[in-house]
């Protein structure tokens, strides 16, 4: 499967994987496309409606609506719980993002 870095995908978050997914959400792959290419694991940030003023919430507008990337519930997903790409966070909002990152990672 390929995945890309800032698609959005409802993620299968069950504990164990199957077809009939009953906890879905959505999900941003944080990860770089180098590692979504070689292993069988991405990095996923959720994706909420609801509105924390925290810094670790980066605002973006996604399917037409006011969303936010919850970088401080991070984690490591394997593809097969890749449910359904719904689509791809905005450019603005990806600069935004990996901006948040480095923040967060620096020294």
């Amino acid at each position: 499967m390929v995945v890309e870095r800032f698609a959005v995908y409802l993620v299968n978050l069950d504990a164990h994987p199957s077809k009939d997914a009953k906890n879905t959400r959505p999900g941003v792959v944080i990860s770089p496309n180098e590692l979504n290419r070689n292993l069988e694991n991405v990095i996923i940030a959720p994706l909420s409606s609801t509105k924390l003023n925290y810094p670790t919430r980066v605002p973006v507008d996604f399917l037409n609506d006011n969303r936010f990337v919850i970088l401080d519930q991070i984690r490591a997903v394997d593809k097969l719980r890749l449910v359904k790409k719904i689509g791809e966070i905005e450019e603005s909002s990806q600069a935004a993002l990996i901006e948040r990152l480095l923040e967060m990672f620096a020294k």
